[in-house]
């Protein structure tokens, strides 16, 4: 049983206890769920690129990241940095995450906000929209073709945006109409190890219907923009701001970092030309 299925397994058991403490009747109540999302796909689309800055506070594979992270302190920065958007890890057992970070997330940006979290049942989807949250992730890796198209559908019905990870070639065979991002995660899950060839490899693969972004293991300018060049829209990172002791700070110098690059790259190509 690799990491996934183990997280996998136990988001099952925490969702049936939420369920009993907290109805979605109970959901639809939040101040939240009329709210007509921020888009998280049109800022992708806007400029040349557009990163997702993420709020993690330890991983299965590094532990602690962050230890006492301000969630309110560090999106703050991240929105002034000029973010597409913000990433909010809630599941608390393996990332030391909460549904109230993301809450908190929320009365403070007005950037669009992925729930990162482990989505395998419809009830984490009212959760998500009662949160404010305006995206939501499905992981192919652990869902089966229908449960992404059912997810999907009806995530879209409460106006969510969706964001489907993949690893590999195959899981694009799950790929459905109603998802708006496809993102390319470069770590392996049995290995850990992580390779932007991963994007690379699959970027032609992803039909042109959807927003294409890489994710994991980004920590470098240059690499960023060799996957912009390759037509990449989005970057989701986490752990290269969240290690720093100013995560906002990191994120403002790493996307200065990715435009002074690619104005010497598009000077470097005219000059050739």
């Amino acid at each position: 049983m690799n990491i996934l299925e183990k997280i996998t397994n136990n988001t099952r058991i925490v969702v049936e206890e939420r369920k009993r403490q907290l109805p979605i009747s109970a959901l639809e109540d939040s101040m939240y769920m009329a709210r007509e999302v921020f888009s998280l796909k049109n800022n992708l689309q806007k400029g040349r690129f557009g990163i997702i800055s993420e709020f993690k506070k330890q991983s299965p594979s590094k532990g602690v990241i962050h230890k006492n992270a301000d969630v309110e302190a560090i999106v703050s920065k991240y929105a002034e940095a000029g973010v597409a958007g913000c990433s909010v890890l809630t599941d608390e057992n393996f990332f030391g995450g909460s549904n109230a970070d993301l809450v908190h997330a929320r009365q403070v940006v007005d950037v669009p906000i992925l729930r990162k979290d482990f989505i395998i049942d419809e009830y984490q989807l009212y959760e998500a929209k009662a949160m404010g949250a305006d995206v939501i992730l499905l992981i192919a890796e652990c869902l089966e073709k229908n449960e992404v198209a059912q997810l999907a559908q009806k995530a879209k019905s409460l106006g969510l945006e969706v964001l489907m990870e993949v690893h590999s070639e195959k899981q694009l065979e799950k790929l459905h109409e109603c998802i708006d991002i496809v993102g390319v995660n470069n770590r392996d899950l049995e290995t850990f190890s992580v390779s932007i060839q991963t994007s690379l490899d699959l970027f032609d693969k992803i039909p042109d219907d959807f927003v294409k972004i890489s994710e994991s293991g980004i920590s470098n300018a240059r690499s960023v923009v060799r996957l912009i060049e390759a037509g990449f829209q989005g970057f989701l990172i986490g752990e290269n701001f969240m290690k720093t002791e100013d995560p906002g700070l990191a994120c403002k110098d790493f996307i200065e970092e990715i435009n002074s690059l690619l104005k010497v790259s598009d000077t470097l190509k005219v000059s050739d030309t």
